[in-house]
């Protein structure tokens, strides 16, 4: 048993190191503080993080959760009492004690109705046709400056600070401000563009997919009912899963093995309908099945093959698809020894300048650079007479796309 004075030495020690540690914490805080700058680094600092705070719940545009949620942080950009944040119609957020004041949205909407920047002050905050001071005066906010958020051409809502004295200062920081919560609701009204954008392309593809391949596919059933009634009731079997995946509601983007799964229906169906003419090669790597796609990015691909390469071609042709591991991304091919284009009227189609055939080119390589970038488009080889190889690379590793 230790005496009581190695006791006292031990917590002594201990209290020695907790206190060196306390020390060496605070040290690196101050320094890494300091690191910062001067006042004024450490300002803009300050600033530009409240701001990317408040930004986070203006992603969907100005909402009623979301600005509910980044008046708080646009409150402590602009150092007011109380700030309200409003749409055409309703006080969507607010930040400050109590409820918002009971003049905001009538001088939101004298602000809206000027399209300026505006000052009210005194009886101006007063709601119309009453003597006593609404909310707002009682608690000391004298004052209010409301700034118009212009998104184009389109006044949506106001930014509005409560405070005992309208600054210049003030007047200036909530312009500031409304200006760029309008530059968040122009990049959520973007995204929700593109979104609609890529819908739309995918619905294109499903109507290039349904007039011709549906009538041919039929028909090639119909003409097996008689003579093969077993080979009949398999291509019905197939042709339904086929337009069960291609015609499916949700989800941008699918795996690698799924594209892949529903073109073997495709080719299985045309084969009905080619016989021996066609002649199909695969070459797939297992290692990149897994790699996420956008849906309905192979498959108008291997149509364009079949559809204006091989079908105009006299005797047999063949289709080559290959999928392959290329470091950080999946190599897809898609080859076929067909007629072939001019490569003129090939940059004509890419560029939109065409319309009809090949739209399922077009439209593929609009969504590839959507998605991953203007460099991770189509590259395609071809020449009258020559056929047509189409190469796609697709990043292996996607956080922000997933399977539905």
């Amino acid at each position: 048993m230790l005496s009581p004075a190695v006791d006292i030495a031990i917590i002594a020690a201990i209290a020695v190191v907790a206190v060196a540690v306390i020390a060496l914490v605070g040290f690196k805080l101050t320094r890494s503080y300091r690191d910062l700058g001067s006042e004024a680094d450490r300002a803009t600092y300050a600033t530009l993080h409240t701001a990317g705070l408040a930004g986070q719940y203006l992603r969907s545009g100005l909402t009623p959760a979301g600005a509910a949620k980044a008046s708080r942080h646009l409150r402590g950009l602009l150092g007011s009492d109380v700030l309200v944040l409003t749409g055409p119609d309703d006080v969507l957020g607010w930040d400050g004690a109590g409820q918002p004041p009971e003049s905001a949205l009538r001088l939101a909407g004298k602000t809206m109705t000027s399209g300026r920047t505006q000052v009210f002050r005194g009886s101006q905050l007063l709601p119309e046709g009453r003597v006593p001071p609404d909310a707002g005066a009682r608690h000391g906010l004298q004052e209010a400056v409301f700034a118009p958020i212009r998104v184009q051409d389109r006044v949506v809502g106001t930014v509005g600070a409560y405070t005992g004295h309208v600054a210049a200062s003030l007047v200036r920081a909530t312009t500031e401000v409304a200006a760029w919560v309008a530059t968040q609701i122009e990049l959520a009204e973007l995204d929700t563009s593109r979104t609609l954008l890529m819908e739309a392309e995918v619905k294109a593809l499903r109507a290039q997919i349904s007039p011709h391949f549906i009538y041919n596919a039929l028909n090639a059933i119909a003409s097996y009912i008689l003579t093969d009634p077993a080979r009949a009731r398999d291509l019905v079997i197939e042709f339904a899963d086929f337009t069960r995946y291609s015609f499916r509601r949700h989800g941008d983007f699918t795996t690698l093995a799924e594209e892949l799964k529903s073109i073997d229906r495709y080719l299985l169906l045309e084969r009905a309908r080619f016989g021996d003419r066609l002649k199909v090669s695969l070459q797939i790597g297992p290692e990149v099945l897994s790699t996420v796609i956008p849906f309905l990015s192979l498959q108008p691909l291997v149509e364009n093959a079949v559809r204006h390469g091989l079908e105009a071609k006299e005797g047999p042709g063949r289709i080559t698809i290959t999928a392959q591991d290329a470091g950080a991304y999946a190599e897809v091919t898609i080859e076929d020894d067909g007629v072939g284009m001019d490569p003129e009227r090939l940059r004509a189609v890419l560029a939109g300048h065409t319309e009809g055939d090949h739209v399922g080119l077009r439209n593929v390589d609009v969504r590839l650079r959507q998605v991953y970038g203007e460099e991770h488009g189509l590259v395609i080889d071809t020449a009258p007479g020559a056929g047509t190889l189409v190469t796609l690379r697709v990043p292996k590793f996607q956080p922000g796309n997933r399977v539905e």
